[in-house]
Order: structure tokens, then C-alpha cells, then sequence
């Protein structure tokens, strides 16, 4: 399956509704119609936060929700943006030129871009397909339902159609994985991977180098309920989760010049094992054993890296790290292996199904919550009062899902409790908060694992 391509469906848009109004908005907008559509799903990581960009699998599911794009193809020499969400305006670029896309200021039309951006240097094309696109968002932005990256596979895969090209889906999500870096954020491949190589009815264990997927099936009685704590956080917009790339990256060049490693060789977590020969249980031993607690200066990293400051500046932070002065590599290791396990831990349960399935998937996740927030320090107060309300609406695990400081959380539920769990966390959390109450319809829902991204032709 993931080495075939993105399936193009053969539909009749007049008896699918959103379809139907893309398809309105697009031809009230341009005066034609679409000649096709693209579509990416967000995800839901179930477990393995932080940790795909250190080399370790995670085990994410496509969500129901997803970015759509309408699109027409011209030889205008220009492709057109607009956006069905008033708040994000136009935008139009040249084909012939440059495509820039400004790190510092990352609106919604940059991410597209990226994803035109890296279809053009895959395959060195001089001059692109004029386009005119229309895009559609059910994804709440910023919520760590992975709109962003969403957004990229959607113009990658839109880019790639309008050009006459082919890639299969692995070949895509390795391209958005990349591109999406041109707007500055180092992740791991997670969001991409599961865009492109999601199957409706199952979660996936996506590996890395090389790149693969692998079926999860979930247990029968539960369900996952997605709620948004309704704080947003950009990814793009901050520093926190390159810092927290930074952090590893240092923590993995320490391990390594301690156990007699060449640093150099290793820029990943998930390396030193490797080198090591290692179970995650003596990685986590390893890290108590050469790592202190308290934060390190960079003049302490800088002496036993055998580094100078420049080349610590250069060589190790990212553009928007270069302020940070003291790094915690102790707790953010420590989560990395630890969450690693708890992935591999979590399938184990999922593929030999013990008759407590759910509470052993529960307590995972509520581990796997715990060391997000005291380890990698990468929740914010209202995830956590969401958790904990969660919990004691009738949810076995509850944790923070995606990049974390705000967006959503992910809650297992007996599927018998659901409907009781709704309301409850709907009375506790939402209904109190003007703002949080406006917002509920789209921030407190079940979700089933959907599709992978696909092309849509009208039958």
C-alpha cells in the first residue's frame, strides 16, 4: 500500500456537501470550475509524543478532518490562493519565480507554498503549472490536530497532480516532511506519514529510515474522544518545539561523547541507541547515569562537546534557538526513551489483546500525559485541567496530543460511557467559559481512524 500512489476517486461532487460548496465558492470566485480536488486528513497521535524527530515510531491515526483544495489549471504563469475562512486572505505568487517563504511571519498561503515549494525540487521544475485554488479547513488551526502539515501534504499532492507528475505516498510524505522545514519547524515526519499513508478503520506504527507503516488494530469497546483545550499554539510562531528539537540534539551528542561515540556521527536519540547496541531501559538507565538533573550552561556543553561557541551557535541551534542559554537534555531524554517504550508497549497490547486491553492502553497514555508535562514540559495548565477533568468523566487515559502548550487532548473511553463522557466533560470544561462554549461544536467530538490523502475527480 505505501508504495502505490495517492488513490483518485471518481465521485459525484453534487451528493457530497462539502464538496459541492468548494465547488460553488470556487466557480463564484474564478468563474469555472474546478478541474480536481486534493484532500489531506489531519491526525491524532495516540501515543509517541516528541519523538518522531528523534528516529523513534510513533503510532498516530488520521482524523475525519481534513484540508480540501479546489483546482484548475492554467498557463497564467501565476498561482492564485484564496481560502474559504475570511480571516485569510488571497495571495498570489509568480511560477517563474523564487519561491520564497518568510520563516518570520507564517501565514497560512507560506504553508501551501511549501508544499508547491518541495513538488518543484523534486522534480526541477523551471516553470510550474499556473494554478487557481481554493482551500477549505475543517481542522481546527493551531489545536495539535496537525493542520499545518495537513495543509503542506494538500498543496504538495494538489502541485503534483496540476503538474502531471507521480509519486507514490511514501515518496510524498518524505517531500512534505522535508518542505515543511522552509518555514522553520523541525519535525519528524509523524503528520505527513500519516496524511499520506493512513487507511480508514485502523491506526498506524509509522517507522522511520526508512520510512513505513504498519496496521494497529484498536480494541473493540473503546472509543477516542479529541477535545481542544481552546489555547492556540503556533508552531511556526514560537520557539518552544525547536527548542525542545535542540535539546535532543545536544542530549544525543553528550550520550555519545560519553560512551566513546564520535558526536559527530549521531544527531538523533534514537542513533546512540543504535551505536550502543542498547535496550530503552539501559538508554534510560544511561541517561541517570551521565546526565545531571540541573539545566546545562553552553559553556558546560561547549567544554565537554569540545566545541567553541561559534560552532555550538552554528553547528547545533536553529535560527530561532539562538537565544536559549540553558538546556534540560536530563528530563527531555528521559521522556524520549521513556515514550518510545510506551509505543512499543502500546501495539503489544493492541496486536495480543488481553482481556484488560483498555486499562493497559489507559495507563499508557496517562504515563505517557505525565511525562509530557513533567519531563518535556510541553503542556500548558488548561491542557492539563482538560486531562484531569477527562479522567474523571469516565476516561481510562487521557494525555496531550500533538506539539502540546495548548491545542487538544486525546481521552480513551469505554465505548458504553461516551455519550455520559461528553456531557460531563462538556459541562466541566466548556460550558463555564464564554469563549470555550462558542467553540464546542468543533472542539469536543469522537473520532474513528479515516483515509489517507486522496485526488478527487468528478464521476
Amino acid at each position: 500500500m505505501a508504495m502505490t500512489n495517492p488513490p483518485k476517486i471518481k465521485t459525484a461532487i453534487a451528493a457530497d456537501e462539502r464538496l459541492n460548496n468548494l465547488k460553488s465558492t470556487f466557480e463564484a470566485k474564478y468563474g469555472e470550475s474546478p478541474l480536481f480536488y486534493a484532500r489531506a486528513p489531519g491526525r491524532v497521535n495516540l501515543i509517541g509524543e516528541h519523538i518522531d524527530y528523534c528516529g523513534y515510531s510513533v503510532l498516530p491515526m488520521a482524523i475525519e478532518q481534513s484540508i480540501l483544495v479546489a483546482v484548475t489549471v492554467n498557463t497564467s504563469g501565476t498561482i492564485q490562493l484564496a481560502n474559504t475562512t475570511p480571516q485569510y486572505k488571497d495571495f498570489t505568487v509568480s511560477c517563474s519565480e523564487d519561491i520564497a517563504i518568510d520563516k518570520d511571519n507564517p501565514k497560512w498561503h507560506y504553508y501551501f507554498l511549501c508544499g508547491v515549494k518541495g513538488i518543484q525540487e523534486k522534480f526541477g521544475i523551471a516553470r510550474l503549472s499556473g494554478m487557481l485554488c481554493v482551500v477549505d479547513g475543517t481542522i481546527p488551526p493551531s489545536s495539535g490536530l496537525s493542520s499545518s502539515s495537513a495543509l503542506v501534504c494538500c498543496a504538495g499532492l494538489a502541485t503534483m497532480e496540476a503538474n502531471q507528475k507521480s509519486l507514490s505516498k511514501v515518496a510524498l510524505a518524505e517531500i512534505c516532511a522535508k518542505c515543511e522545514r522552509y518555514i522553520g519547524t523541525e519535525g519528524g515526519g509523524m503528520d505527513q506519514s500519516i496524511s499520506f499513508l493512513a487507511e480508514k478503520g485502523t491506526a498506524k506504527l509509522i517507522e522511520f529510515q526508512p520510512l513505513r507503516a504498519t496496521d494497529v488494530k484498536l480494541p473493540d469497546g473503546a472509543m477516542f474522544v479529541i477535545s481542544n483545550c481552546c489555547v492556540e499554539m503556533n508552531k511556526a510562531a514560537s520557539s518552544h518545539f525547536n527548542i525542545r528539537v535542540v535539546e535532543c540534539r545536544i542530549a544525543t551528542k553528550m550520550l555519545a561523547q560519553v560512551k566513546g561515540l564520535d558526536p559527530s556521527s549521531v544527531m538523533k536519540l534514537a542513533e546512540v541507541q543504535k551505536a550502543l547496541n542498547t535496550s530503552l531501559e539501559e538508554m534510560l538507565a544511561l541517561v541517570d547515569q551521565v546526565l545531571h538533573p540541573e539545566p546545562y550552561s553552553r559553556e558546560e556543553i561547549c567544554k565537554v562537546l569540545c566545541v567553541t561557541s561559534e560552532q555550538f551557535s552554528t553547528e547545533l541551534l536553529s535560527a530561532n534557538t539562538q537565544h536559549v542559554t540553558h538546556f534540560k537534555l536530563h528530563q527531555r531524554a528521559k521522556h524520549v526513551y521513556g515514550e518510545a517504550a510506551r509505543v512499543l508497549q502500546f501495539k503489544t497490547v493492541c496486536d495480543s489483546k488481553p482481556a484488560e486491553s483498555i486499562q493497559l492502553l489507559g495507563e499508557l497514555m496517562n504515563q505517557s500525559h505525565a511525562s509530557c508535562r513533567d519531563l518535556y514540559e510541553c503542556s500548558c495548565p488548561e491542557l492539563d485541567q482538560l486531562v484531569d477533568i477527562c479522567l474523571k468523566s469516565g476516561a481510562v487515559g487521557s494525555r496531550l496530543t500533538g506539539a502540546g502548550w495548548g491545542g487538544c487532548a486525546v481521552s480513551m473511553v469505554p465505548s458504553e460511557k461516551v455519550e455520559s463522557f461528553l456531557q460531563a466533560v462538556r459541562a466541566a470544561y466548556y460550558l463555564p467559559d464564554a469563549r470555550r462554549a462558542a467553540m464546542e461544536k468543533q472542539s469536543l467530538f469522537v473520532s474513528k481512524p479515516g483515509g489517507g490523502a486522496a485526488i478527487f475527480l468528478e464521476e
